[in-house]
């Protein structure tokens, strides 16, 4: 057995133990006993904002997304149909399978028929396969995410208008879904079409915020069910929900325009090495060759790209920040 057929089988057998690790671990203890007490706090205590925060936690439970069930190991088709619509894309499951598998056939073919390795032709296909078409949906899903977050604090703005000018809360959501484009329009007028098929607006608002998965629209959605639970003046209520969210997408682009410059010296010292690479095998083939062939070149190529995998993990980490 070689060092490469000892690394290999070394690492199948790490990734075993952590997998049986995971398993098998159970939740911490001290952060069970200090959830339980948290949860007594707020079940007997006598003031006013601990109240209001235990009607928020029940809020969240009672509304809480079920999209475990769609990942799954029996609905992994359902949670892929579900990316696929959050991306706002024409494309059907049995399309992006077909695009995976050409993109990866295309890959194996190349790789096989520049090196006359399958076995990395296979695993090259494969990687990119599976990765170029999540990273294109991803890159959608994202875009469209933006897009919603632009235009959902003037739909607000426009059910609180609406709510002062003495219309009810589901004839608001018509005027949304028809005089705000993008993809907020094109929610709301989901959650109004299934109103009038019978459901409740409840119900209707928590299957659009199961598929979107938005933090966004789950404050619209609990706001809403505190705001039935405890009373009070809704146009009032969304108002201040407006303004919130107005002032977290301003906080977001604060964020993003201080980290520019740490994200583009981690792009370009990520994309370094590939670069220096393709230049090299541009130069001369043969030197980039021997990575090919020889396995103590192979043993050090996959050295390095894990300690890559590893900094560029750490880079955006770093650079990541949730508000």
């Amino acid at each position: 057995m070689n060092i490469l057929q000892l690394i290999m089988v070394a690492a199948g057998m790490m990734g075993i133990l952590m997998l049986v690790w995971a398993a098998l671990s159970g939740p911490s203890p001290t952060k069970e006993s200090a959830r339980r007490l948290k949860a007594l706090r707020y079940r007997h205590s006598e003031s006013t904002n601990d109240r209001v925060e235990a009607q928020m936690r029940r809020a969240v439970a009672a509304r809480k997304p079920k999209l475990h069930q769609l990942a799954g190991s029996g609905s992994r088709i359902e949670a892929l149909a579900l990316r696929l619509h959050r991306s706002g894309l024409p494309w059907t499951v049995t399309q992006y399978l077909y695009g995976s598998l050409g993109i990866g056939t295309v890959f194996t073919a190349l790789i096989y028929l520049k090196t006359g390795a399958l076995f990395m032709g296979l695993a090259v296909g494969v990687f990119f396969g599976a990765f170029i078409p999540h990273m294109v949906v991803g890159f959608f899903v994202k875009r469209r995410n933006t897009a919603f977050t632009v235009k959902f604090a003037d739909a607000i703005e426009l059910l609180v208008r609406g709510l002062r000018s003495g219309l009810p809360v589901s004839e608001t959501l018509g005027v949304v879904a028809h005089e705000v484009p993008g993809p907020v329009g094109e929610e709301f007028k989901l959650v109004t079409d299934r109103m009038k098929v019978g459901k409740t607006m409840e119900d209707a608002l928590q299957e659009t915020a199961d598929r979107l998965a938005m933090p966004e629209f789950n404050f619209f959605c609990i706001t809403l069910a505190i705001q039935r639970e405890t009373g009070g003046n809704l146009a009032e209520t969304l108002a201040n929900l407006a303004d919130v969210l107005r002032k977290r997408a301003q906080m977001k682009l604060k964020i993003r325009a201080m980290s520019s410059e740490s994200k583009a010296s981690a792009y370009i010292v990520g994309s370094l090495p590939f670069i220096v690479c393709v230049m090299i095998y541009w130069v001369n083939p043969k030197y980039i060759s021997e990575f090919l062939i020889d396995e103590r070149l192979m043993v050090a190529g996959i050295g390095g790209f894990v300690w890559m995998g590893i900094g560029a993990f750490i880079m955006a980490k770093m650079v990541s920040f949730e508000i």
